[in-house]
């Protein structure tokens, strides 16, 4: 199976998207691949536990991508192994009146993860420069000053908001929030492959909706959000990562991949040292005399 190093994936501005692999070859069989994504998850759980008990860190994944790029499925296999206790995912849909209410960024910082503990956004924050972007009467509902009309969104107010998204990775980033943000690539013919096997198959029938056709006609539009929002925001302390998406059990082995491999690097992550060690014969004696 050939390896890969995860720099390979890592996002540098300035990108175009298209230029960017949906699909890699790995070199070897689905089963081999399932393999190595199984000993590598086993790994993250190990390094989660340390998390938890060292509690000083804490982990924000930010997955995604246009629809049908197999974002559940990701979050499913990849995390199979951890300990609910310590993680949590969040799908984040259409803001409610009270969130409306806030600034944009408000409901997540409220999902941000504890010290110890990850936390999941499928899809997250950066709907609000994506999705608002492709459709600017959404942000309308928010209410804001100076911003009556559609024409008032300007590419001051876009940059504005991505400026703002920087600060607000890198002050959750300086107070010990290791960030990755995954960009699962697929191919436009890919995503009709997709949507077609939802229709062909009954019991993948709720899973489609009819704007997804309407949705998919925006794709250049999308891709220029997705773009724009990339270019602007992949920062050494909160990477974007390309995860060629065309092949989900390859998807979710680099995915895995880049999680073991940046989280190893923080040497200092270790369980709790104690004086229980000194003392294990006392307590064991204690109990036996019971």
């Amino acid at each position: 199976m050939k390896n890969i190093d995860i720099k390979d994936f890592s996002i540098q501005p300035e990108i175009k998207l298209s230029e960017l692999p949906t699909r890699i070859d790995l070199e070897a069989k689905t089963s081999k691949i399932e393999k190595k994504l199984q000993k590598t998850r086993r790994n993250l759980s190990e390094m989660q536990n340390k998390l938890y008990a060292h509690s000083k860190y804490s982990v924000l994944i930010c997955i995604q991508g246009m629809d049908t790029s197999g974002k559940d499925s990701l979050i499913r296999e990849v995390f199979k192994d951890f300990n609910v206790r310590g993680v949590n995912c969040y799908s984040f849909k259409k803001p409610t009146l009270l969130e409306l209410q806030q600034d944009f960024l408000w409901r997540h910082y409220k999902r941000l993860p504890a010290r110890g503990k990850y936390a999941v956004f499928n899809r997250s924050h950066y709907e609000n420069v994506l999705i608002s972007r492709v459709h600017p009467k959404i942000v309308l509902n928010e209410n804001l000053p100076h911003i009556n009309q559609v024409e008032d969104l300007n590419e001051e107010f876009w940059n504005k908001r991505l400026r703002q998204i920087n600060q607000f990775e890198q002050i959750i980033a300086e107070n010990g929030t290791i960030i990755f943000k995954f960009f699962l690539n697929i191919s436009k013919d890919e995503q009709k492959n997709r949507l077609l096997r939802r229709l062909n198959k009954p019991h993948k029938n709720w899973k489609f909706a009819p704007e997804d056709i309407e949705e998919r006609q925006l794709w250049l539009k999308y891709i220029s959000a997705y773009e724009k929002a990339i270019n602007s925001t992949s920062k050494s302390y909160a990477p974007w990562y390309n995860i060629p998406s065309n092949d989900k059990p390859t998807a979710r082995y680099i995915v895995a991949k880049i999680l073991e491999e940046r989280m190893s690097t923080y040497t200092d992550i270790q369980y709790p040292t104690s004086d229980l060690e000194q003392n294990i014969k006392f307590y064991k004696d204690k109990l036996k005399a019971e």
